[in-house]
């Protein structure tokens, strides 16, 4: 039989060597190569290798679009113009927070959705289902896909005759100045640029389309607002004259506006100028 020493002996070389198997076990597969690492991760030197950082950026940066993807989407479409005019008409009427925001955004969601299936299904026809089926590489998908988008914003611009917006940025943009004339050159053009001719960069036509856009939701929350400031006016006149000083005359305005507002079925009226307002690509 052996001693208690030999036993504690036996047992404390035992440990050691489980200890020092796997360090042993790493470095073989780092000395070795790559593929003798776990999921085929490669060592360190292929983690800092040139390829490995040009992954690691672009990992980066699909996450950053995939990010601002939403925000990118709803800029190039009419859920501006929707949802600022959904806004100023809540504050026209008087009602606070009424609708609440969550509705007027779905309102302007869906009628976005409703006024974009053009666009969005010539994109899908034209670059990402011939991209998808191998027909095409990604530079020809991404350019015949923004095409339709283009469409729809200039359309949009040259309607409300906001030109000027795209001309600011452009003015901006480095190498876009012609330096023996200091002007901006004559054959730009929004979509479906010829031989002689160049597309506005979207850098530029994007930020002009969103000002287009605000300008004009403005105009026309103008028109909104103003039939309710002359209820207010006549109303304040009214309590007023009768000597009701202390009385808030938004108090008494806020029933008869809203009642004028259902009697002339405002909702549908306003929703259908709206749409009205845009021109669809068919």
């Amino acid at each position: 039989m052996c001693s208690a020493g030999s036993i504690r002996l036996i047992a404390a070389i035992a440990m050691a060597a489980a200890a020092t198997a796997p360090r042993w076990a790493a470095a073989e597969a780092v000395a070795a190569g790559p593929s003798l690492l776990p999921g085929g991760l490669g060592g360190p030197q292929q983690w800092t290798s040139p390829q490995g950082i040009s992954s690691a950026l672009q990992v980066m940066l699909l996450l950053t679009v995939v990010s601002l993807a939403p925000a990118i989407l709803l800029m190039t479409t009419s859920f501006v113009r929707i949802l600022v005019v959904m806004g100023l008409l809540r504050q026209a009427l008087g009602t606070q927070q009424l609708p609440p925001s969550q509705v007027i955004t779905s309102i302007a969601l869906f009628m976005t959705a409703l006024l974009m299936t053009p666009v969005w299904s010539k994109v899908y026809q034209d670059a990402i289902k011939p991209y998808s089926e191998e027909q095409i590489g990604l530079e020809e998908a991404w350019e015949r896909g923004t095409q339709p988008v283009r469409r729809f914003m200039a359309e949009q611009i040259r309607r409300t005759d906001n030109d000027d917006s795209v001309h600011l940025f452009l003015k901006y943009l480095p190498g876009e100045i012609d330096p023996a004339t200091g002007r901006l050159p004559e054959n730009y053009v929004y979509f479906d640029a010829g031989p002689d001719e160049r597309n506005v960069p979207l850098q530029a036509l994007l930020p002009a389309f969103m000002l287009s856009e605000l300008k004009t939701a403005f105009l026309i929350g103008f028109q909104i607002y103003l039939p309710f400031v002359v209820l207010d006016i006549i109303v304040a006149s009214v309590t007023i004259s009768m000597g009701m000083l202390m009385l808030p005359p938004v108090l008494i305005s806020l029933p008869f506006k809203l009642l004028l507002f259902v009697l002339v079925d405002g909702w549908r009226l306003v929703v259908e100028m709206l749409l009205e307002s845009f021109k669809v690509l068919s």
